[in-house]
């Protein structure tokens, strides 16, 4: 998604709301269902516009590809004992993660 694409603004705010968090924050929105996990290969920021524009194309193909998908069981588990932050950023009534890479 590009600057023309008219989604400067809401790309801006989405970036500036990202933020790493650790997964006892992120618990509770597991819980109620609201985790969406993005994987590496995908920019975070472009996911979550895709999202708040109901870009059903770009949503489907991730789900499609497996890239964007609700967090499992076993991630939680994994993400419970890695105890490493997850960029985090909400697009209501989902909150999208991303894990940190590099770590």
């Amino acid at each position: 998604m590009t600057e023309k694409d008219g989604c400067g603004e809401l790309r801006e705010k989405l970036n500036n709301e990202t933020a790493k968090l650790p997964w006892a924050e992120l618990q509770r929105h597991f819980a109620n269902g609201a985790i969406i996990k993005v994987a590496a290969a995908n920019d975070l920021v472009d996911v979550a516009v895709a999202m708040a524009m109901d870009d059903t194309a770009v949503i489907a193909a991730g789900m499609e590809a497996g890239t964007i998908v609700r967090a499992s069981e076993e991630d939680a588990r994994q993400w419970e004992q890695n105890d490493r932050p997850l960029w985090a950023v909400v697009v209501a009534p989902w909150v999208l993660v991303q894990e940190v890479t590099g770590y």
